[in-house]
């Protein structure tokens, strides 16, 4: 288990870490080591969180940006409190009122930003992609907070935290994940952890919102189906994760009625019936109540939904922690 410093203790740039990274931008690509690596931080963290002050200076000295082009409130708020908890600085930026309304590029941005300082750059966007071109360009180390339909890598982190503290060991366990598959950067960076750790994985959604090619991307022999039919993805399932319906797509003909969609698609307690007692119940968040889950399923005994929340900090935290100390390792 990390041990961690005193709070009134200095950081000390160079304490020894197994992380190697300078960015963080899927989950694709993260070894099983790392997983183990980045959950057993989030565990300490996690228990730092509990104290009664629950605040460390790790990280003081070290200057964190988030930088978001798209409206966020679990993300970004997560972030901020993670990197304040670990006494780092902490500077909000929007592309709103800043000098990318002035048409200054990505490439300017974040080369301004590691001018002026930052260590890490927390970053959403709604083009896919654009990380990984941030990545390119400064020596900050860039943090993926979610971009286009593509990665969300922090919250499928979170996701595999949360299902690992009450399920523990996911090999041979049952995910199924229920909703906008194919817009969903959620889906996709769960996906990669569930995988990676053994479990069995069900994506389920109308044909209109499933990727044709997702299953197979995984790879010959990784454990990942993909159906229309609701009843099959969640009987005998250990674990389900409710998507959100993202109301634009009825606008777009990708389903012919919310109606319909809550009709064949909404997880309620008929539905969840099928899965195995006790099976956890999962959302990322924000929800919409009475569409893509009922009220009474997410706010029933079996759901962690706001404990996801929570653990968000502590996985960020962690996050946060490997990377800021692996740079100077």
């Amino acid at each position: 288990m990390l041990e961690l410093r005193n709070p009134d203790a200095p950081a000390v740039p160079g304490e020894a870490t197994a992380w190697k990274r300078k960015d963080l931008l899927d989950t694709d690509t993260l070894s099983e080591a790392e997983l183990h690596l980045i959950m057993e931080t989030a565990e300490a963290m996690r228990e730092v969180r509990a104290r009664p002050v629950g605040k460390v200076a790790t990280l003081r000295g070290f200057t964190v940006i988030t930088l978001f082009y798209e409206q966020s409130t679990r993300t970004r708020a997560s972030f901020e409190v993670a990197a304040k908890a670990l006494g780092a600085d902490v500077v909000n930026l929007t592309a709103s009122g800043s000098s990318v309304e002035k048409g200054e590029t990505l490439i300017d941005t974040v080369r301004t930003l590691e001018a002026i300082g930052a260590d890490l750059v927390v970053m959403r966007h709604p083009k896919s992609g654009a990380p990984y071109l941030a990545a390119r360009n400064t020596a900050a180390g860039i943090i993926n907070g979610g971009d286009g339909t593509h990665a969300h890598p922090t919250q499928a982190l979170l996701d595999l935290f949360t299902m690992r503290r009450h399920v523990g060991d996911l090999a041979g366990k049952k995910v199924a994940i229920v909703g906008d598959i194919l817009h969903s950067r959620v889906a996709r960076s769960n996906l990669w952890t569930l995988l990676a750790s053994g479990a069995d994985v069900t994506l389920c959604g109308p044909a209109t919102l499933l990727p044709k090619t997702l299953a197979a991307s995984a790879g010959e022999g990784a454990r990942c189906t993909v159906t229309t039919r609701m009843e099959d993805a969640i009987e005998g399932a250990d674990i389900v994760m409710a998507l959100r319906m993202q109301k634009e797509r009825q606008d777009r003909g990708l389903i012919p009625s919310l109606r319909e969609y809550i009709a064949s698609y909404q997880v309620n307690s008929r539905r969840l019936a099928l899965a195995k007692p006790g099976a956890l119940v999962m959302h990322p968040g924000p929800m919409n109540e009475g569409i893509e889950i009922a009220p009474e399923v997410a706010h029933g005994l079996d759901s962690v939904i706001e404990e996801q929340v929570a653990n968000g900090v502590a996985v960020r935290m962690a996050i946060l922690y490997l990377m800021a100390t692996g740079r100077h390792a």
